[in-house]
């Protein structure tokens, strides 16, 4: 079952998700706002740090949108082992006064539930669920064109981290390009 988990938090690397503050219109505008600057292309390497897949290294490729009636993000794309690639897609909203989403077909099929969320200024922390595992992602924006991801497991009373990502954002350039002089 490890095998099929690990490889579904990938793309929840920049599926954002946020709840939890005091004035809802402020909340949605401050939401909106982080989830605009995840928009576009990222790109960037990855590598399992625990587990049975330990060292296990991949690179990923995302396109993230927002919608324009709701408060949230879609993501597409897709990550790559060696010469294995996986498609991946997850959708996050609001809902009430939090956040829900799924990761390709959610935690009644492959895939998993996305139940929670936070925003602090320019980190996002997600609960991720899937039948027993519990787990949590976070994201952090280091500058407008770089964030990392930690995705953690629940062991016992213990979070551990299983996945670190670093994703540049590459909206419009073709990557590996040379520059013309």
């Amino acid at each position: 079952m490890k095998r099929a988990i690990l490889p579904a938090f990938l793309p929840l690397a920049t599926a954002s998700a946020v709840v939890g503050l005091t004035a809802p219109a402020e909340a949605n505008e401050r939401d909106k706002k982080f989830f605009q600057q995840v928009e576009g292309e990222w790109v960037g390497p990855g590598e399992i740090v625990a587990g049975k897949y330990k060292g296990t290294k991949f690179t990923c490729s995302f396109t993230g949108s927002t919608p324009e009636a709701s408060v949230g993000m879609t993501l597409d794309g897709s990550c790559r082992v060696g010469v294995f690639t996986q498609k991946m897609s997850a959708t996050v909203e609001r809902k009430g006064s939090g956040y829900r989403g799924t990761f390709m077909d959610g935690a009644a099929g492959k895939g998993l539930d996305v139940v929670s969320g936070n925003v602090d200024g320019r980190r996002v922390v997600l609960g991720l669920n899937r039948a027993a595992l519990k787990g949590a992602m976070i994201a952090r924006l280091s500058d407008d064109d770089a964030m990392t991801v930690t995705v953690s497991v629940r062991v016992e009373k213990q979070m551990v981290p299983v996945i670190g990502m670093n994703l540049k954002r590459v909206d419009g350039a073709a990557v590996g390009s040379v520059a013309q002089k």
